[in-house]
């Protein structure tokens, strides 16, 4: 039986590397609320210039932001849960 854990000292540069992730992950969050805001912004533009084309673009950019806040937040949890599931198999 093989038993092979990771090593967060085996490379060079694994703290760096942790503090990009961390960055890109603050990045990406940053990026959903403005996207979010925008969104709210031509849904509601939309809805009061009685234009559903442009109301339904901003209702679906609002379901996109939040679904892409909910992955960046939750990515680490996400990761983990599948490692400790591959681990079992």
């Amino acid at each position: 039986m093989i038993d092979i854990i990771p090593n967060t000292d085996g490379l060079p540069g694994i703290a760096q590397l942790r503090a990009i992730v961390g960055a890109v992950m603050t990045i990406a969050l940053i990026l959903a609320v403005l996207a979010l805001l925008i969104s709210a912004i031509v849904w509601a533009y939309g809805a009061n210039s009685s234009n559903p084309h442009l109301a339904s673009r901003g209702k679906l950019g609002v379901l996109v932001s939040c679904a892409a806040a909910i992955l960046a937040g939750a990515s680490v949890t996400l990761i983990n849960f599948f490692w400790a599931v591959g681990q079992q198999v």
